[in-house]
């Protein structure tokens, strides 16, 4: 038992004890004879409700035919090759190169789990650098740029591959690794979380992103370019990659999205 689970257990112990030695003395030791004796009603705590998946998975239909037997699920933590080959089988033989090689699933869920804030950590991102250069070009002598339109073909092979792939064959294999994805997601802090609430919650906050009038202003007050526009600047990092990535993928991405969310939901 790791350190926290034997805090936890000590915890209960203490506590179970604490409470009987309470209801001992409370009900044997004699009150005092020259003090009224006063009945205390006992107050009866309703047990919480216990609550489940608000978008619950279905597990994959065993009985349904199929071309090829389905083999057990590895353990998790010995599961990179086998879920890079199903991410394989559902775009292709170019989404290797492009995925890391360690703990593909903790970062995917991690990943996911992330979009919807301020920043995702580079060393937990499933999916590793694109090799072209980010292009900008300068306007006047203030210290903004403008996002050049360049920029969106380096997203042109990974959307791609997201729009031709078969949606209903994404959301079999979904299913087929949930126990793995929702293993990796209770590991990850949420002892009581459910992963396919937060991937369609994800999901949802990615379909509201705005979409920006004009070419995106940009300015560099570190290393790393930034939003100029202040509302577009407080947008979480699933959405400034979306504006990124330029309207047209942006549209395709939201469609691809908004129907994976149908089948999962």
């Amino acid at each position: 038992m790791d350190n926290f689970g034997t805090k936890l257990l000590v915890l209960i112990v203490l506590t179970v004890g604490l409470a009987g030695a309470y209801w001992y003395f409370r009900i044997y030791v004699p009150p005092q004879a020259d003090g009224p004796i006063i009945l205390q009603p006992e107050v009866v705590e309703e047990p919480p409700e216990e609550t489940g998946p608000i978008h619950p998975m279905v597990p994959p239909n065993s009985s349904a035919p199929t071309e090829r037997t389905l083999v057990p699920l590895p353990a998790l933590d010995d599961s990179d090759g086998y879920f890079l080959l199903a991410l394989v089988d559902i775009f292709g033989p170019d989404v290797r190169p492009v995925m890391v090689s360690e703990a593909l699933i903790d970062k995917f869920v991690a990943t996911v789990d992330n979009l919807p804030r301020s920043h995702v950590a580079e060393k937990i991102r499933p999916v590793g650098r694109l090799p072209d250069r980010f292009l900008v070009d300068a306007v006047g002598d203030d210290g903004e740029f403008l996002l050049r339109t360049d920029n969106f073909s380096r997203y042109d092979s990974q959307v791609a591959l997201l729009e031709t792939a078969d949606l209903e064959f994404i959301a079999a294999t979904y299913r087929r690794f949930y126990p793995l994805l929702q293993e990796s997601y209770l590991r990850l802090g949420y002892p009581d979380g459910y992963f396919n609430d937060r991937a369609v919650e994800v999901i949802d906050h990615l379909l509201a992103t705005p979409e920006p009038n004009g070419p995106i202003r940009l300015v560099r007050p570190h290393v790393l370019y930034e939003f100029a526009d202040a509302d577009l600047a407080a947008l979480s990092s699933g959405q400034k990659l979306l504006l990124r990535m330029g309207r047209d993928h942006t549209a395709t991405i939201k469609r691809v999205l908004s129907d994976l969310r149908a089948l999962i939901a």
